[in-house]
């Protein structure tokens, strides 16, 4: 069988590309690309050796491989009730506790459809306060046999607890209160906290948060695990890629030129050390686009402190060369790119020939559509680069299936760490996280 590994590519990179071939060369061409380096290296042995800010939330490091095989199991046993049972499924968490399964049911998904074939469509609440989206939702559900799953450490957070009171109240007048608790799944603290008191004495179906593992990290634990085993996806096989890119990591120590954390998280620290402040990730595949929602909560809140961190944003092209394309050629010169790039797709769409070609497409006739995306991705990264002076790396997946998608997060998951470390932040908190609650509920009478 072969490897679905990653790949980085620097070719449209510029200084900050030949910045990263020199130092995985181990030949650093300037004092302060050496310090870059000695900084990161710095960084992996700290992360490595447990032993720097935010240490307690370390578990991420190790659930890939500490995943036993029958805790998935019994929550594909239990996914599979919901399943049986359920027209739709509502996710309801905000910010890392619902991203994360998004992004991979959105990625693995038909582009079409609310739902992974032969399972219930997901839906998703606790995410924002809209009342217009929340009495829809409601409606909705009026029609839909269904169950709901709130993911919630403490039971208290502003947005799920507010849309979980509202959808339980609905659930348990739609089918009573003894079948609603068969319907209803919480995920949440072990032992404390409002949720899993209330879990408890109403006999929810419990799965854990883990303590050590922040909510942004979270995605190949039960807070992403179980409702993506409910959509249809295939957990074994993403936690087995998780395990494999862990292996590949630990294997490759602090070794530039084989451990592809470092060289990304050297190459975005490049970039931000010479004032190119936004980072910009993009995408050639619209499957992506919720990746890149996880991605930005993953970096803007474990780098965003003290003044520092790269901004971390996103485009979809060739979409949005039809509307950002003008700023990032020609725009301040504040941007870096990483690109997503997708090497195969699943399917075959071949360009006609039109005998009257009043469109003058026929120089592609007989072309895949996927050849001439990469056309695209190939040629926007040569403009954006050569003419726009815009450093472009690009993260090659294989192809977009379960096992990729477990190697992609723990590979920005470690870089995510190297990175903020080697700013001297600690990349595991959120403190900021808690002004505008501290005014919201002042402003409710709390």
């Amino acid at each position: 069988m072969e490897t679905k590994t990653l790949a980085l590519d620097f070719t449209y990179a510029l200084q900050a590309g030949q910045a990263v071939q020199q130092v995985m060369q181990g030949a650093p061409a300037c004092p302060d690309c050496r310090q870059l380096a000695d900084e990161l290296r710095q960084a992996w042995h700290t992360l490595q050796g447990r032993q720097g800010a935010g240490n307690d939330f370390l578990g991420w490091l190790d659930t890939p491989v500490q995943t036993a095989a029958a805790e998935l199991q019994a929550m594909r046993k239990r996914a599979a009730e919901l399943r049986a049972k359920s027209q739709a499924f509502v996710c309801i968490g905000i910010g890392g506790s619902y991203l994360g399964a998004k992004a991979i049911i959105e990625a693995l998904k038909p582009a079409l459809s609310l739902s992974m074939p032969g399972g219930p469509e997901i839906l998703y609440a606790g995410h924002q306060l809209s009342e217009d989206y929340m009495h829809e939702l409601l409606t909705y559900l009026d029609g839909k046999d269904y169950s709901i799953c709130i993911i919630s450490k403490s039971g208290t957070t502003t947005e799920p607890a507010i849309a979980f009171r509202l959808l339980r109240a609905h659930l348990e007048k739609k089918y009573g209160k003894e079948e609603a608790r068969t319907r209803i799944v919480a995920i949440t603290d072990a032992r404390k906290g409002a949720m899993r008191q209330l879990a408890d004495r109403e006999g929810y179906t419990t799965y854990v948060v883990p303590d050590n593992v922040g909510g942004r990290f979270s995605v190949l634990t039960p807070v992403g695990l179980f409702p993506l085993a409910v959509a249809g996806i295939d957990i074994e096989a993403l936690v087995r890629g998780a395990a494999a890119e862990a292996g590949d990591v630990a294997a490759a120590g602090d070794d530039f030129k084989r451990n592809l954390s470092l060289q990304y998280a050297y190459y975005r620290q490049w970039c931000y050390r010479h004032g190119l402040g936004v980072e910009l990730l993009v995408n050639y595949d619209p499957r992506l686009i919720y990746m890149a929602e996880w991605w930005k909560q993953l970096y803007g809140e474990s780098e965003g402190k003290e003044g520092k961190g790269l901004f971390p944003a996103s485009v979809s092209f060739t979409t949005d060369l039809h509307s950002m394309g003008q700023y990032i050629q020609q725009g301040p010169r504040m941007l870096c790119e990483t690109v997503l790039s997708l090497a195969q797709g699943h399917k075959t769409v071949e360009i006609p020939t039109d005998a009257e070609n009043g469109d003058g497409m026929n120089f592609v006739a007989g072309r895949r559509l996927s050849y001439v995306n990469a056309k695209a991705e190939e040629a926007t990264c040569m403009a954006h680069s050569a003419e726009g002076g815009v450093p472009v790396a690009r993260v090659i997946l294989p192809v977009l299936d379960e096992e990729v998608l477990g190697r992609l997060i723990y590979f920005f998951e470690t870089a995510c760490a190297l990175s903020g470390y080697s700013m001297h932040v600690n990349p595991f908190d959120q403190p900021g996280v808690e002004a505008y609650k501290k005014q919201m509920f002042k402003l409710l009478g709390k």
